[in-house]
């Protein structure tokens, strides 16, 4: 995976998990991302120490991945033309810092 410049991270809250937003800007940077749109905040019960991405559902045209830190979950929509594995594969690098 190297660098592609045709990956755009849409701004359409003010809030966000404060680290996502580093990871978000490193990962439209990587071949096959098109567009990073992080979704609304929430709360959740349990506590996750670390910032955490899952890919969870396909959606038209790429995946829901869940964000979590802290007590906080975002949920963050990717298009792409990864599949699944591909995605996660390209998540682990650049949630490297």
């Amino acid at each position: 995976m190297g660098k592609n410049t045709d990956g755009r991270l849409v701004w359409n809250h003010s809030t966000h998990i404060r680290s996502l937003i580093p990871v978000l800007g490193r990962l439209i940077y990587l071949d096959g991302i098109q567009t990073v749109t992080p979704g609304e905040l929430g709360r959740v019960k349990g506590h996750s120490p670390a910032l955490q991405l899952r890919v969870s559902v396909p959606i038209r045209g790429g995946f829901k991945v869940i964000a979590r830190e802290g007590k906080t979950v975002q949920e963050v929509f990717i298009l792409t033309q990864l599949d699944q594995e591909q995605l996660e594969a390209a998540i682990a690098i650049a949630m490297k810092k």
